[in-house]
């Protein structure tokens, strides 16, 4: 278990883009109070840019804006955490590497605040929408994403347009509960990692939850999109959880 000491902050679904300035114009302040907090540790649970093609993208002028923007951070003494999202599984060492932040794997276990605390983008706990999931598995495997790195940036860049439309085209056709975290699927990773906290992103829908497990009592908070007109961070210190609003 990665053990944090000092205070930490989480953030989710930035889904940061070239087409949208004011996004990174609020990461970028948010980097800087961060800093100027003297914030320990900065988890980011996913879904950071709006989508990835390959760490051979680093070149472009964006690209290496927001990379910048995190060493910047690193360099001044913040560790930072990196959990795969759904838009942006492809992110490997190379990027890591540059912008001093470390990767973890799809779930991680924490010790925030004297909490067992799990994390994760939250996507795996969407169970209920079997087409995502089927999805999820062909995209995550290793031949697949051979195939898709080995291709020319501009035939990955098509590609990922056309992924995204269809995306959208089919979460129209869906319900907002299947689109959402399983309960049951919940319980069962708190259970399974012996967590009685868990922190994740990926549905949109910020809210924190009590649960009840068969060992007792445990809690889920669930992080905000950025790119909505809203977005938040958690804060964790040794005395208190908080979330801290960022829309503004």
């Amino acid at each position: 278990m990665l053990t944090i000491a000092g205070t930490a902050r989480f953030v989710s679904d930035l889904h940061l883009r070239a087409e949208r300035p004011d996004l990174t114009w609020r990461f970028a302040d948010f980097l800087a109070a961060t800093a100027a907090a003297r914030v320990g540790t900065l988890f980011i649970l996913g879904d950071l840019f709006e989508y990835w093609i390959g760490d051979d993208d680093l070149g472009d002028p964006f690209n290496a804006q927001v990379c910048k923007l995190l060493r910047d951070l690193a360099d001044q003494g913040t560790r930072i955490f990196f959990i795969a999202g759904n838009r942006d599984f492809l992110i490997g060492e190379t990027f890591a590497a540059a912008a001093g932040m470390r990767l973890l794997t799809d779930v991680e276990t924490v010790g925030a605040g004297g909490t067992a605390t799990l994390l994760m983008h939250g996507d795996t706990v969407c169970v209920d929408d079997l087409p995502y999931q089927e999805f999820r598995r062909m995209v995550r495997s290793k031949q697949w994403q051979a195939d898709f790195l080995a291709r020319p940036l501009p035939e990955r860049r098509a590609e990922v347009a056309s992924l995204r439309r269809r995306s959208a085209e089919a979460m129209q056709g869906k319900t907002a509960a299947i689109m959402d975290a399983n309960a049951a699927a919940i319980r069962e990773a708190l259970t399974v990692h012996g967590c009685t906290r868990l922190i994740h992103g990926h549905t949109h829908r910020p809210g924190h939850d009590v649960i009840q497990l068969a060992s007792g009592g445990a809690e889920r908070w669930v992080l905000s999109d950025w790119d909505t007109g809203r977005g938040d961070a958690l804060e964790i210190d040794a005395a208190d959880i908080r979330r801290i609003d960022l829309s503004g």
